[in-house]
């Protein structure tokens, strides 16, 4: 398979309203950089090291109803420093420390090709973005994508999706080069999260009155 999904978490995820319709609505977060501390093809669950606001970010999103999912280029595999049995229990460090911090994703997908390889499932390509919308029944274009590099925000602007490019990872780099044009440029997930939740919020009411002709 092109595309492997590992569901980690069960249970009732809020639905927030919008207009006449209450639709959940979809964060797709890059993992190296973005989660846990940029390290050159990891390759052991104890390289996992969380970034610092990254479970506060997830824990905001949750509370705003939305779907946490990490979609992650992982050469390494085709590579042959990785297996996926490894990279499972990679990922699966990665949900325990989140959960030590009261955070948790809902799915993590992940390209195991090479870059030559030509596929749609490695970044900037869409078609992980487009399973996770598939299978949590959510539209690409309501979706918010969440990253330190050129590929997670272009995936994000070929789907219709809101970008985000943090400064953490190579975040800093990706900005310096000016080669995308993310949405918004943020510090960390927590700020990404807190815009987030401005663009979700209801408008404001507005006070008037009926003037009889």
């Amino acid at each position: 398979m092109n595309v492997v999904v590992k569901m980690n978490v069960t249970g009732q995820i809020a639905i927030h309203q919008q207009g006449d319709l209450a639709r959940a609505r979809l964060v797709m977060l890059d993992r190296d950089g973005t989660l846990n501390v940029e390290k050159h093809y990891l390759s052991h669950p104890d390289q996992v090291e969380l970034l610092p606001n990254a479970a506060a970010g997830l824990r905001r999103l949750a509370e705003l109803g939305l779907k946490a999912v990490v979609a992650t280029n992982q050469s390494a595999v085709a590579r042959g420093y990785v297996d996926p049995p490894t990279l499972d229990l990679i990922h699966g460090r990665l949900q325990n420390l989140l959960a030590a911090d009261g955070a948790a994703l809902d799915a993590i997908y992940y390209c195991p090709h090479m870059p030559d390889l030509g596929c749609r499932c490695r970044k900037p390509g869409t078609e992980l973005l487009d399973r996770a919308c598939r299978e949590f029944r959510v539209h690409a274009w309501e979706s918010f994508v969440i990253g330190d590099q050129a590929t997670d925000i272009e995936m994000g602007r070929r789907a219709g999706a809101i970008t985000f490019l943090v400064k953490t990872g190579y975040g800093l780099k990706t900005l310096e080069e000016a080669t995308t044009s993310p949405h918004y440029v943020v510090q960390d997930l927590v700020e990404a999260a807190e815009i987030i939740g401005g663009l979700l919020a209801p408008p404001p009411a507005v006070a008037g009155y009926m003037v009889r002709s």
